[in-house]
């Protein structure tokens, strides 16, 4: 009987230890996702804490201490040298434009943030802002500099037991100003703008689904329309995250979706880079068909919706023509089309549509696209041929959902970024938190920029043991991007506000008097008091970007042994090694040359004694000859005792 039971009994032992097993590698599990959940919880909580923050300093942007002491107290990150710059250690950061981070890296400070504004927006002397709204930008978000620095020394400190450092806290205003901790200088001068960023767009607008429309009819060949209708569409999907579904759709005389895409699609990384692609293979040519255009793109978004792979939010359709309707149905029957389609997607799924519509040049037709963006309670915007600031132009776009952000349950609202690679430092990949910046005193909430949080993606590799680009790390991201979606309800002059902002008195549509409080930003009232000059040094103007940043390894300054694309010891001896190489095959073949005229004049001694005499003879050897598919190469003749070796690591024994 107790034979009979040993069986069953160690069957039932071997099942207990494998769920055993099991339930050990699912609370490992268990624990990992627990501290993986903490870690993102904490960078939340950080960054709503920095927007309280700037919501906190702006209440006092206009006080006269304010404005007076700003006043050559803030650090421009392409002209300044900063008072407490550090050469930064390899194993704090390294900046690949300064070669290897061992012996050299980049200068930068901890002890301070830098400003940066799109050189667009910097047009008065010694590069500072000409708009009186940027300085006080600039001004109000100095007070929350020293909360910024010691929420670096916070975050060092969390950070190191991960073996990590703390990356990068920033603020970028409405308007393009863009300000930082730690302090280094930029590569590009004046271009980089925080509007252009995934992180401030998710962060102002939430999770949405777009559909970009894009004019490639003849016309738009002319003053390099079709230039401008690309650039802004690839600066749209570029700020895009995986929150998002989007669509483009190209109409000339008929519309097609491009890409390869019958849907919205989410935009990842890789379907964006594939949208750009197509993009930028846009030709123009043809007539222009508005109502095509709109069909097919309310049918993409309709295909979408039914399939149950959209965002679930908002619907923004943004068209780009530079003119008149000269094929198919007239403005009228377009109107007719858009506003039964949003009607039919309100009704059927519970979705809000807003059309934004942008005339391109100077020359454009603005009758049918105002006509069909106030017909639809959309927004009309004209966009110069030359703009310099083409993200103003299409400021709209995301103001309109910024609105919706700032009050009722979205108080909290935060948004992720897809892991992406950072460019500093060079091929590391993060992550970034950000949430909407408010003056919650009016209302609707005035809308004043973006706060942001980056984390490198060391740390949840390390936790989680996976890759930052795996599938299972991505769908993270999604889970925590989807979670709310802003809720719009603007009044008639709200939505007007936001068509002057875009276009001017111009771009309205005139159905409010009002001064668009709560959506317009007041002036300070002492404008006088407003700075000159916002910079504490210029020290570093008009020099490259080596010359103001790039150091020797434990260095204050500057180093003109630094060079930002000298060569490595490596890659020297490669050229090195390659050259003697090359040197020695020519040699060897040169030599081989001559070893053959001697052998054919042997060969013609050999025969005529050979006439002579019945001895026979030695086959001839050819240490060079070719086979197919291989060349057989004979080593040199040995070298004298005293000759140093070809490989220099080779130890010759004595």
């Amino acid at each position: 009987m107790t034979y009979k039971l040993f069986p069953s009994l160690l069957l039932a032992a071997s099942s207990l230890l494998a769920y055993s097993h099991r339930s050990l590698a699912d609370a490992a599990s268990d624990d990992k996702e627990n501290e993986v959940k903490s870690i993102l919880q904490r960078m939340e909580t950080d960054v709503l804490a920095f927007r309280d923050e700037m919501e906190r300093v702006y209440s006092a942007r206009c006080e006269t201490k304010t404005l007076t002491e700003c006043a050559e107290s803030n650090f421009n990150d392409c002209s300044s040298m900063f008072p407490s710059q550090q050469c930064a250690k390899a194993d704090e950061l390294i900046f690949s434009a300064c070669r290897d981070g061992e012996t050299c890296n980049a200068l930068w400070d901890k002890t301070l943030s830098t400003v940066s504004i799109p050189a667009a927006l910097a047009q008065g002397p010694l590069d500072n802002p000409n708009d009186n709204e940027v300085i006080e930008s600039a001004c109000y978000s100095r007070l929350a500099e020293q909360y910024m620095i010691d929420k670096y020394k916070t975050d060092e400190e969390y950070w190191a037991k991960y073996n990590v450092q703390p990356s990068w806290t920033y603020f970028g205003a409405h308007n393009g100003l863009f300000r930082r901790i730690p302090a280094i200088h930029q590569e590009e001068c004046g271009q980089y703008d925080p509007r252009r960023r995934p992180w401030f767009v998710a962060a102002s607008s939430g999770p949405k689904d777009v559909v970009l429309v894009i004019d490639v009819s003849g016309s738009m060949e002319d003053y390099g329309r079709m230039d401008i209708a690309k650039e802004a569409a690839i600066t749209i999907v570029e700020t895009l995250t995986v929150a998002d579904r989007v669509a483009v759709v190209a109409f000339s005389s008929r519309a097609t979706q491009i890409g390869g895409f019958r849907s919205l699609i989410r935009a990842n990384n890789e379907n964006k880079k594939r949208l750009i692609k197509a993009i930028k293979n846009l030709e123009a040519n043809g007539a222009t068909n508005f109502y095509d255009a709109f069909n097919t793109a309310f049918n993409a978004l309709d295909k979408t919706i039914r399939s149950e792979s959209t965002s679930g939010c908002n619907i923004a359709v943004l068209f780009m023509t530079d003119g008149r309707i000269s094929e198919g149905p007239g403005a009228n029957e377009v109107i007719k089309l858009v506003n039964n389609r949003t009607e039919q997607l309100s009704a059927t799924f519970n979705r809000n549509t807003t059309l934004f519509t942008f005339s391109l040049g100077q020359q454009a037709d603005h009758a049918a696209t105002k006509s069909i963006a106030c017909s639809t309670n959309g927004i009309w915007t004209p966009v110069d041929d030359f703009t310099g600031d083409l993200v103003t132009a299409m400021s709209s776009y995301y103001k309109l959902f910024a609105l919706g952000l700032g009050e009722g349950g979205n108080e909290d609202f935060t948004a992720w970024v897809e892991p992406y690679e950072f460019t500093n430092p060079a091929g590391k990949m993060g992550t970034t938190v950000s949430a909407p910046v408010y003056d919650r005193s009016v209302k609707p909430p005035l809308f004043l920029g973006v706060v942001a949080v980056d984390s490198y993606m060391d740390t949840l590799e390390q936790v989680l043991g996976e890759d930052a680009t795996s599938s299972t790390m991505l769908q993270r991201f999604v889970l925590l991007s989807t979670a709310r979606c802003p809720k719009l309800g603007l009044t008639e002059c709200e939505l007007d506000a936001l068509r002057f902002l875009g276009g001017g008195e111009e771009a309205t549509c005139g159905v409010c008097n009002s001064t668009y409080t709560g959506i317009v930003p007041e002036k300070c009232p002492f404008q006088s008091d407003l700075p000159n000059n916002l910079w504490h040094n210029t020290d570093m103007e008009g020099k490259k970007y080596e010359d103001r940043a790039c150091c020797e390894s434990g260095g204050i300054v500057p180093s003109e042994s630094c060079p930002p694309y000298e060569l490595s010891g490596g890659a020297i001896a490669g050229i090195v090694i390659g050259s003697a190489f090359f040197l020695c095959m020519c040699s060897f073949f040169l030599n081989k040359k001559v070893r053959q005229l001697k052998a054919r004049k042997q060969q013609q001694k050999q025969s005529k004694a050979s006439a002579n005499s019945n001895e026979p003879t030695e086959p001839e050897i050819n240490l060079g000859a070719s086979y197919e598919g291989m060349s057989i190469v004979m080593p040199p003749s040995a070298m004298p005792p005293s000759a140093p070796p070809i490989n220099p690591n080779f130890d010759v024994k004595q």
